[in-house]
């Protein structure tokens, strides 16, 4: 059996945040091409991925309670903006998607 797309981690890059209710940014690595998403919390967060620090909001990528996803990215997007109406904690580890 063979894995499409196996997320490589870049051991070394995860960082553990709280998002609340004001949005807050934090930077990756620009050479990864994935970023693995783990919201240990109770709440839902919400993340934006882009070059430049950026407020994320409700209208964002929503990462559910006790949930991971796995998301690609582009080479030189370096700033991950993430928030919480209610308050969370996500772990955020970059990485290689496989291709």
């Amino acid at each position: 059996m063979s894995f499409i797309n196996q997320f490589r981690p870049n051991y070394g890059s995860n960082q553990v945040v709280t998002p609340a209710a004001g949005s807050a940014s934090i930077t990756i690595p620009g050479q990864d091409t994935a970023v693995r998403l783990v919201n240990t919390g109770a709440n839902v967060c919400y993340v934006r991925i882009g070059n430049v620090a950026d407020n994320a909001t409700t209208a964002d990528l929503a990462v559910r309670a006790g949930s991971e996803v796995i998301v690609r990215k582009s080479r030189g997007d370096t700033h991950l903006a993430h928030i919480s109406a209610t308050g969370t904690t996500l772990n955020v580890q970059t990485g290689l998607d496989g291709l």
